[in-house]
């Protein structure tokens, strides 16, 4: 199988952006060389930054599709991914109402495995990885955009039913409902990454929600109660604990402020960059659906008719670009925070997040202005921009 090389602004596992040429065969990368490789072959960007691929953990849908409603699009949007530097991600699920589950994820299922390809096949697109739960098991007093009426308390019965036979890598659930704990400990064994969110929990309810796996938390700050001086909470407990947690830096979700603060107490080895993308991602303002809720999207926000916020329109791209403008973190460290924690919390840190020899070979390039020039996903073209953008 022949090699393929590029050089750029290549960064190294070590943090350091270094002038040099990536060569890859097949799905993997074989080889870094530093500086410039002689060959008719090799696509030279030499002022272009190259980072592993974006991996979104939370995603509810985009370009007009909604996965808890309609969970077969999951592939017609990672075909668009791409074209943000998204090159893996969880589609996720919120509250449903109980009996829907099965149907749901088995149609998501065969989304990531079709019959006759083997379990995480390639697909013409970002890499669908597995799901992510958010709900049922939330806290009625803060759902967010969650039909209260359909939350429920854990059971791990429950729980085996619908996790045992279905590709489920992440679980959001409120670690002080009855039964949170166990549930926890379950999914945990099962390596199943556990986060904590749409939560009232009390920062000592936190910290034994740790104790027990829970390895993240969700969307920080959302569906939570505001850092209290006398009650830390589930706000206070992830911004003083080494577990990281998502954050939507959109500017709409968190202020820019409480990104920044979340940024210098935990740094990139503790937050997480996610989109909670919903259908209206990528598309003009208008109503869209979110899980049977009708969305109105403007030109910055999607939310209910009481105004509350509906997940999130921001790309991973543009999130990368005001977490820099955000924080005054490193390209680097954007990266790490999009690409290689990400890929650690799934486990897959020995085969993703970062450009190495024997790692995928998913990448984004991206130019001097961070625009997206082109993706490549397990060693194939996932997008090229064709005109300046």
């Amino acid at each position: 199988m022949p090699q393929s090389a590029l050089f750029a602004q290549v960064l190294r596992p070590d943090g350091r952006f270094v002038s040099g040429t990536l060569k890859w065969e097949g799905e993997r990368i074989v080889a870094f060389e530093a500086g410039a490789v002689p060959g008719s072959g090799v696509q030279s960007f030499p002022d272009h930054w190259l980072l592993p691929g974006f991996i979104d953990l939370q995603l509810n849908g985009g370009y007009g599709h909604d996965f808890t409603t309609y969970p077969a699009s999951a592939r017609d949007v990672a075909a668009r991914l791409p074209a943000t530097g998204v090159t893996a991600f969880l589609p996720t699920i919120i509250t449903s109402p109980f009996e829907t589950y099965p149907a749901r994820l088995a149609t998501l299922a065969q989304q990531i495995s079709r019959p006759g390809e083997a379990p995480g096949a390639q697909i013409l697109g970002a890499q669908i990885l597995g799901m992510h739960l958010e709900g049922p098991y939330l806290s009625p007093h803060r759902p967010g955009a969650h039909q209260p009426a359909w939350l429920r308390t854990p059971d791990v019965e429950e729980i085996t039913s619908w996790v045992a036979h279905h590709p489920v890598r992440l679980v959001t659930l409120a670690p002080e409902l009855p039964g949170a704990l166990e549930a926890i400990a379950w999914l945990q064994q099962q390596g199943i990454l556990v986060s904590a969110g749409h939560s009232l929990a009390t920062y000592d309810q936190t910290r034994a929600a740790f104790a027990a796996g829970v390895g993240m938390g969700t969307h920080l700050y959302n569906a939570m109660p505001p850092l209290g001086h006398r009650e830390p909470g589930l706000v206070g407990c992830l911004l003083d604990h080494e577990i990281p947690a998502g954050i939507i830096p959109d500017g709409i979700h968190v202020h820019p402020a409480m990104v920044r603060l979340a940024y210098r107490l935990k740094g990139p080895q503790g937050l997480l960059i996610v989109t909670d993308g919903m259908a209206a991602l990528g598309m003009p303002p208008g109503k869209y659906a979110l899980a049977g809720n009708e969305v109105t999207v403007n030109n910055d926000s999607a939310r209910l008719k009481d105004g509350t916020l509906a997940g999130s329109i921001i790309t991973m791209d543009e999130a990368i670009r005001r977490m820099l403008s955000m924080t005054g973190c490193s390209l680097a460290e954007a990266a790490y925070m999009a690409s290689t924690l990400p890929a650690g919390l799934l486990r897959l840190g020995q085969t993703k997040g970062k450009l190495a020899p024997g790692y995928d070979a998913d990448w984004v390039l991206l130019d001097t202005e961070l625009r997206v020039v082109q993706t490549i996903g397990r060693g194939t073209a996932l997008y090229c921009r064709s005109a300046p953008a």
